[in-house]
């Protein structure tokens, strides 16, 4: 919002490292999306269910050479990041320190019970919450509209009260919602 510390911070291109805590479809992802594009930092991402020390090893060695080389900054976006162990986390450490690569980190799990909390206290923790039904409603009318990236370019006239429908039974959560609506169109 504006005004925040989060906002100021990207505007100011001065992002910490962040752990995005909140539920599903709360935008986690697409915040460290948004903060990679308006700081201009090249965007790596990597999963925790699926990736380990290695991959992690790589993306800081690659940021390393890529700050060094052509002086751009890397966002690393570890989705699900509750599910490394100690020791993966431990890995982060040192370079999170340095600042290179940021990192943001998204959670479902209180990341104050479920990260190490020398992580957190060199992040910035913030809290997202599920959307509010009128901002759901107002994604869906954006997908259906979006010729480009949404179902603008199909034939389709949305009942109001089925969208508000939608908007209610998704309890918040963007992903749940969009899925919902392309279904409904598709089929």
């Amino acid at each position: 919002g504006e005004g925040q510390t989060l906002r100021r911070a990207i505007e100011e291109d001065r992002v910490p490292s962040l752990i995005l805590w909140g539920p599903p479809g709360s935008g986690k992802t697409t915040l460290a999306r948004i903060v990679a594009s308006l700081t201009g930092s090249h965007f790596e991402t990597v999963s925790a269910v699926s990736s380990g020390v290695a991959d992690l090893r790589r993306v800081v060695a690659e940021a390393a050479d890529r700050l060094g080389q052509a002086n751009e900054r890397t966002i690393l976006f570890i989705d699900e990041i509750h599910r490394f162990n100690k020791a993966q986390q431990d890995v982060l450490m040192p370079d999170v320190e340095q600042g290179n690569p940021i990192l943001i980190g998204a959670t479902t799990f209180n990341p104050f019970f479920a990260l190490l909390p020398a992580l957190v206290s060199r992040s910035l923790v913030c809290e997202l919450k599920p959307l509010a039904k009128e901002d759901v409603l107002t994604l869906l009318q954006r997908a259906l509209a979006d010729k480009e990236r949404g179902l603008g370019a199909l034939p389709i006239r949305a009942d109001e009260a089925a969208l508000a429908h939608l908007a209610k039974v998704c309890d918040g959560d963007a992903r749940r919602a969009l899925n919902a609506l392309e279904v409904a169109a598709l089929t």
